[in-house]
């Protein structure tokens, strides 16, 4: 990935990862425009990186989408790079009855929010040089956490979203890029002080090291691991995995 130079929208920019990316291609004298649904965090944001902007984005809803990428070529035409991070993580104790409200916000955040993005500025994308989308999926698209089970569906249908649409946007030039954080320090299911987690400028600071290496996925230490579970024998790490999580302080 050009490293610079680039105009970069990036959805879920005032917190977490998004912040951490934001900052990092700001710091390296991209054109960073993040969005979210608080305002107050993205204020945060723009505050504390003079020269960075922000757009008002629900990115749950289709009309808030459309009207969001209108606002976004207009004020910004030379956007070359999406990055679709924003999501939510919830407990969905799915051993029981799932509650509707919770499935369907999630499915709505993670996966829908991606393509109705990508799909309202993939034309424009086409034809501006150095073109990349990324989607920031999770390990847990390849091991799943029980007690979260929805997330981890939605972020294993990204990645398959993801793998389409490299193929399908490869002849027009646009890269596709996977970002599958491990868990890291944010504050989806308050893990600000997880110790189990990676601190979060640790994983910025290797995820920017592989985009520039040019990966098709972004796979920070221990998600290489995970990344290579899914097979014939794969709920062995599934179980174990989920047992260490049962095993620790409780989540959420």
């Amino acid at each position: 990935m050009r490293m610079t130079g680039n105009t970069i929208f990036i959805t879920g920019g005032g917190s977490g990862i998004g912040r951490g990316l934001a900052e990092a291609f700001h710091r390296l004298g991209n054109k960073v425009i993040i969005s979210g649904r608080r305002k107050e965090r993205l204020q945060e944001t723009l505050d504390a990186n003079p020269g960075m902007a922000a757009i008002e984005l629900d990115i749950t809803n289709s009309e808030s989408i459309q009207t969001a990428a209108a606002t976004l070529l207009a004020e910004h035409p030379a956007l070359n790079v999406l990055i679709n991070n924003a999501g939510i993580m919830l407990l969905d104790e799915a051993e029981g009855p799932v509650d509707d409200a919770l499935a369907l916000s999630t499915v709505t955040t993670n996966l829908l929010g991606p393509i109705r993005m990508t799909s309202a500025l993939v034309e424009h994308l086409k034809a501006r040089p150095d073109a990349m989308i990324a989607n920031v999926s999770s390990v847990l698209g390849f091991v799943p956490m029980a007690v979260s089970a929805v997330y981890s569906a939605t972020k294993a249908a990204l990645h398959s979203y993801t793998l389409s649409l490299r193929y399908l946007l490869s002849p027009h030039g646009i890269r596709l890029v996977e970002i599958a954080p491990p868990w890291v320090r944010t504050e989806l299911l308050n893990s600000s002080e997880e110790e189990r987690a990676i601190p979060l400028d640790q994983f910025i600071a290797e995820a920017m090291k592989q985009l520039e290496s040019g990966a098709d996925e972004v796979l920070v230490a221990p998600a290489e691991a995970m990344r290579a579970n899914p097979g014939p024998n794969e709920h062995t790490w599934v179980k174990q995995f989920n047992d260490m999580i049962a095993a620790g302080p409780a989540l959420g």
